[in-house]
């Protein structure tokens, strides 16, 4: 039996989102391109937020003669001051958000914290704290747009295995103290993700906007740059890549599920995942939309609160 592959269905990919507005972070690769591509393609407005804006101009060139429209701001998620500028200049220019998805991340190689102008780990700088003070700043334009969606990206990595769960520290979460590890801030980054989704659902009860975490496979991206150890892998993989892992197009699947699907909006604040070969707990490698994430430390509501709490005095918002 092959592996699960899901696929948003025809009705969902058919919608006609004319009118509608979307922002989509690390719009110009990858899985954010491909996200970006088919709500353009049924007709919404999407802007595509760039760190690097002439790379999202260079790939927005392959939209034409799709039905919606585009536009392309710059927004560097391990800048809280890039950060702030772009929701203000969004907020000038737009009177509603339909959908936000936080899809921007990065993965530091190496066996040294990377730090931000901030003074953060860049690996959960640019994953979780510049996506949470972006929504955050977004918030009541969502709640005015309801009904609205909100979906920011995890990874399987959040999971860890039976014997190793990833939790996130919030007593050093910079790794100021402790030995630094690339793949370990990666996995408690991206439980932040899951916790953040889970804590704004309960927040947001009532107030039309929903949210969601999201793996969305192992994509054939280029996560992780273009340095010597990812070429490598990337070879190594070449004989095994299709059976393992996923176009962009398919990685995308789950992330357009969660902003435009009738049944998303039902399960707000869960984990919703791609199938992956990569999950450790082999009851979990056929994904779901949604399905419960095999790490406790993601499910803890409290520690959901104690993170959000942490997070508003670490980007200025208290």
């Amino acid at each position: 039996m092959g592996r699960v592959r899901r696929w948003c269905d025809d009705e969902t990919l058919a919608k006609d989102i004319s009118g509608r507005v979307y922002i989509v972070t690390g719009a110009n690769s990858g899985v954010g391109l491909e996200t970006t591509r088919q709500l353009v393609k049924q007709g919404g407005h999407v802007v595509m937020a760039c760190r690097r804006p002439d790379a999202g101009e260079a790939a927005a060139q392959s939209f034409a003669g799709l039905k919606g429209t585009y536009e392309v701001m710059r927004c560097d998620l391990a800048d809280l001051q890039s950060v702030r500028d772009f929701a203000d200049a969004f907020l000038a220019k737009h009177g509603r958000l339909d959908g936000l998805m936080c899809n921007a991340g990065v993965v530091v190689m190496g066996n040294e914290a990377r730090y931000t102008k901030d003074g953060f780990e860049l690996t959960i700088a640019a994953s979780y704290l510049g996506h949470f003070l972006l929504t955050e700043l977004l918030l009541d334009l969502l709640k005015k747009s309801a009904p609205s969606r909100m979906g920011i990206l995890s990874s399987v990595v959040h999971a860890g295995s039976p014997n190793n769960r990833y939790r996130v520290h919030l007593d050093d979460l910079h790794f100021r103290a402790r030995t630094y590890s690339a793949y370990g801030a990666y996995g408690e980054a991206k439980v932040a993700t899951v916790l953040y989704a889970m804590e704004l659902a309960d927040r947001l009860k009532g107030a039309g906007v929903t949210t969601a975490s999201i793996h969305p496979g192992w994509a054939r991206s280029n996560f992780g740059g273009r340095g010597l150890l990812m070429n490598v892998v990337r070879i190594l993989l070449l004989p095994v890549q299709p059976f393992v892992t996923d176009s962009n197009e398919l990685s995308a699947q789950t992330s357009l599920h969660v902003l435009l699907s009738d049944d998303a909006p039902n399960h707000s604040g869960a984990y919703f995942s791609q199938s992956s070969v990569l999950y450790r707990d082999k009851g979990c490698r056929d994904g779901g939309w949604p399905m419960e994430s095999p790490n406790p430390h993601a499910r803890d509501m409290g520690a959901a609160r104690d993170l959000v709490e942490a997070s508003r005095k670490l980007v200025g918002l208290t």
